[in-house]
């Protein structure tokens, strides 16, 4: 899910699972003073999201064992979801002081000097987080050979899914076996459209994307992509492949047939997940999410899914949570420090993620709990942008068979292609611009079923000519034909 109404299960799971992480202070600004004070060092530090309710009762303790151990003090600024990119991209052009934040445009700030280079301080200032990294969260992130990111190590790969409400799965005893792209979803789709009809078949809306077995070099909505079943060594135009062409004609099938709402392509209109209201919805999963346990832990409601993408760890999912020091801190070791500690701490971790000890959970083993009355959605931090999950302990729902499985999973997932090709867009910034523009005219009407792609693609291959797209994508070619003999 991605953002509010169309954010991929990762960030809706963790705005209900865990929130973020804080800081000691609701009464600072982004001109406190974050400086020493009497021996103990104050840390400035930007997060995003929603700051949880009872943000004094967790940070008080949080900042007792910082301040004991590091001699130091978080002062967490939470900047809403939809404010942050904007909020952050003026706090980086500003050059105001501060120490730590949540990565925002991570590869382009940190070819401009906003970051501070941590490929040193990471190791000697936070050794045991540093050692605990899946060797992908280094490739991932290193930017003309330096690393500036402090990942959170947690869904390291990833799946797209389809998610069903089992409800409706159980109502009509319908039959998921054969479901593996989106092509199978049509006779389920009929079901519940002929009969539940309060019930969206497919939830989608403003922001969905069709989503192949592919890797995208900027992101899933520009045209640049690396076909993972095809030849993994060329740049390639997404809209010109043929599996996402047919794909796309299929979901042009379902908005015909109803399946998917009129006004997808500009509706806000939410599907909450713990709601009837929906009967399929796009996903994605990894390892941490032990399957759909998470999911339908948040869902309040069980869900069932079916994978139609492979594991793959990605520079997107590498990238998916990191935080960053900035250039200008004067703090820039006791923020590593700081970081590690919070990253290979569990007591200092799960008290954050699951809350209040004692009131919204207790522990009922080496590495598992088991939720009170007292565990809300809005009383705790999330697991997948706060700190390093493989120390947060597991619901005693979770059995010991299902970590090793996950752990398994984990080593086995394939590495994608471009996994650390950084791009270099100074001689194309014009037309990368351009291409944005282009794509935002056709994205959501092509991804949703609204346009008719047989007639839309030629439309938009005409103007990405236009644009500059051949330019854009013969210099990416060569930069990453470079990438590829460089580790060969």
């Amino acid at each position: 899910m991605k953002m509010k109404k169309k954010v991929p299960f990762l960030l809706v799971l963790m705005l209900l699972i865990g929130a973020v992480l804080a800081g000691c202070s609701l009464k600072g600004n982004s001109t406190v003073d974050n400086s020493s004070k009497d021996g103990v060092t104050t840390l400035l530090m930007y997060q995003i999201g929603d700051k949880p309710e009872n943000f004094d009762v967790l940070m008080e303790n949080v900042n007792k064992k910082t301040e004991k151990e590091l001699g130091v003090r978080v002062n967490l600024q939470y900047i809403g979801w939809g404010d942050y990119e904007k909020k952050m991209s003026v706090i980086v052009s500003s050059g105001e002081n501060y120490d730590i934040a949540y990565a925002n445009n991570y590869v382009t700030n940190a070819q401009k000097g906003a970051y501070a280079d941590l490929t040193e301080l990471f190791p000697k200032y936070a050794k045991e987080a540093y050692d605990m990294l899946d060797p992908a969260y280094i490739e991932g992130n290193t930017v003309n050979g330096k690393l500036y990111a402090f990942p959170v190590n947690g869904n390291v790969y990833a799946q797209t899914m389809f998610s069903f409400n089992k409800q409706y799965i159980d109502k009509y005893n319908l039959d998921l076996s054969n479901v593996k792209a989106y092509k199978d979803l049509e006779p389920l789709l009929k079901v519940i459209k002929e009969n539940e009809t309060e019930v969206m078949p497919f939830s989608v809306g403003q922001g969905f994307r069709v989503l192949p077995n592919m890797d995208f070099v900027l992101g899933n909505g520009m045209p640049f992509a690396v076909d993972l079943n095809g030849d993994t060594s060329k740049i390639i135009n997404q809209y010109d492949n043929e599996q996402m062409k047919e794909n796309l004609r299929i979901m042009h099938q379902y908005y015909n047939e109803g399946y998917i709402a009129k006004d997808a392509a500009t509706s806000n209109t939410e599907y909450p997940l713990n709601s009837g209201t929906w009967f399929i919805r796009q996903e994605t999963q990894g390892p941490y999410d032990y399957g759909d346990t998470l999911l339908s832990t948040v869902a309040e409601q069980p869900i069932v899914s079916k994978a139609i993408t492979d594991p793959i760890k990605s520079t997107a999912q590498a990238q998916m949570a990191n935080f960053v020091v900035s250039s200008n801190s004067k703090n820039k070791e006791k923020a590593v420090e700081f970081l590690g500690l919070l990253n290979s701490d569990p007591d200092l971790l799960n008290g954050l993620i699951y809350g209040e000890e004692g009131k919204a959970w207790e522990k009922v083993g080496e590495n598992k709990v088991k939720l009170l009355d007292g565990y809300k959605s809005n009383n705790h931090m999330a697991a997948w942008n706060t700190g390093n999950n493989k120390i947060v302990y597991v619901q005693d729902s979770i059995t010991d068979e299902q970590i090793t499985q996950r752990d398994e999973n984990i080593a086995n997932a394939t590495s994608s292609p471009i996994l650390g090709f950084t791009f270099n867009t100074d001689s194309v910034k014009t037309e990368i611009t351009n291409i944005s523009n282009v794509m935002s005219q056709y994205l959501d009407g092509l991804n949703t079923g609204t346009l008719d792609p047989d007639k839309a693609i030629p439309e938009l291959n005409e103007k990405l000519k236009g644009a500059g797209y051949e330019k854009v994508r013969e210099e990416m070619q060569k930069q990453f034909d470079a990438f590829q003999a460089s580790k060969n």
